[in-house]
């Protein structure tokens, strides 16, 4: 048994790198446990293991009394003397066992607790090589598909890419190269378990900082991210350095960065914006080429209200309002998107909406009311704000009863309001 012990540590340590200390304590505490069970049911052992030459030794552990009553765990006196000649009542003497009496079952235990600590030694392994590498991309090949998931190999270990974690409209098929977020390592009954990411932000940062070394040395940092898998990322980068173009930085000579991501990312589209600290300019920015108009920020609920163009409004809103979604994500402000409302295109139209307005509120003839707008008088609120009776009258345009009546109107206008 001795050389099947041997080879059994030496090739765990060379092909498992699991310690001959380590698997010694294994097998010796397996064959114990197994022989106490057995026939030496009842007695105290003691198992070891040579570590070079992979000998095993038993001896059965015995307490020294003057009245002897339980053979598997006591010797008398005189008998303990053949084991040790200086042996006194309350010593424990050690009776040497033949290792092949410990019986088939222990060599089967011995065999299973092999088995079983090298798959505790694979776990334990598999946390301490990946544990660093959490957050990190990694390369495998897919090898199959289980229960929805794909099962990728690292090299070391195997890992799953759930369906929660892929892009839609990517598929991989057995024998295919993929790159990965390395997401977490979930403890699961059968030991840890890696799972990869596609899907997450975090995919698409660390790709950043592998292929911008701007942004890997701090040169440039990415302020925020928003992404739509499979659809769009945006990304919001500053400089820390006056001289590095951010933007530039992250597109690269030709575009040549960011064409190698999104090469990576299947062709997903990446929106590289300014980073601004004031909500406008960065809402200008982040929804070019639409334009942005009648802002209304307000900074207690992070809202801001705008409209854009009719032209622009499926630029900014974007498929199934996507592209809004993104730019209220990344800014972190929720975004409310209106068409802008048209106005009058010439200064006679406005004149003569103006006009018409006065009229109707004033209860004047339309000639009237054009005096009124020549005299730069659009609304019932100017003449309110301090046009008086006088005023009118020396315009050469209004009788003193003309004029005296279409303040008493603004008046009471005033005072219903």
């Amino acid at each position: 048994m001795s050389n099947e012990i041997l080879s059994v540590l030496e090739y765990m340590e060379k092909e498992k790198g699991i310690s001959r200390e380590d698997m010694i304590a294994t097998i010796a505490a397996a064959i114990k446990s197994a022989a106490q069970k057995g026939v030496n049911a009842g007695a105290e052992l003691d198992v070891q293991i040579d570590p070079r030459t992979g000998a095993l030794k038993a001896w059965t552990l015995l307490r020294v009394v003057d009245s002897f009553s339980d053979p598997a765990s006591e010797i008398p006196l005189d008998k303990a003397h053949v084991y040790d000649k200086n042996a006194r009542v309350g010593d424990i003497v050690r009776k040497d066992i033949d290792p092949a009496f410990l019986g088939r079952i222990a060599a089967q235990t011995a065999r299973q607790a092999i088995m079983q600590r090298v798959r505790q030694f694979e776990k334990e392994r598999i946390y301490d090589d990946y544990k660093d590498s959490v957050g990190d991309i990694v390369t495998g090949v897919v090898r199959r598909r289980e229960r929805g998931d794909l099962i990728v190999d690292l090299g070391k270990a195997e890992a799953i890419l759930p369906p929660r974690e892929r892009v839609p409209g990517e598929d991989y098929a057995p024998g295919e190269r993929i790159r990965c977020l390395l997401l977490a390592i979930e403890s699961t009954p059968r030991g840890p378990e890696l799972v990869l990411s596609r899907s997450s932000i975090k995919f698409v940062r660390r790709l950043f900082e592998l292929e911008v070394t701007e942004i890997a040395d701090g040169t440039v940092t990415l302020e925020g991210m928003a992404r739509e898998p499979g659809y769009r990322t945006k990304i919001c980068v500053h400089s820390n350095d006056p001289k590095v173009d951010p933007v530039g930085a992250c597109v690269g000579a030709r575009g040549a960065r960011v064409k190698s991501i999104v090469r990576e990312l299947g062709g997903e589209k990446i929106d590289i914006i300014r980073y601004f600290a004031d909500p406008q300019q960065m809402l200008e920015e982040a929804i070019k080429p639409a334009i942005p108009k009648n802002l209304h920020i307000d900074p207690i609920a992070k809202r801001i209200y705008f409209e854009v163009s009719e032209d622009d409004l499926a630029v900014a809103i974007g498929r199934r309002g996507q592209n809004a979604k993104l730019t209220s994500r990344l800014m972190g402000w929720r975004l409310d998107i209106g068409k802008e409302r048209r106005e009058a295109a010439t200064l006679e139209e406005r004149a003569e909406r103006a006009g018409v307005n006065l009229a109707q509120s004033l209860g004047i003839d339309d000639e009237m009311a054009e005096k009124l707008v020549a005299m730069g008088i659009n609304s019932v609120e100017v003449i309110a704000a301090g046009v008086t009776a006088d005023d009118l009258v020396e315009s050469g345009d209004f009788t003193p009863e003309q004029a005296a009546a279409i303040i008493a109107k603004v008046n009471q206008l005033q005072s219903q309001a």
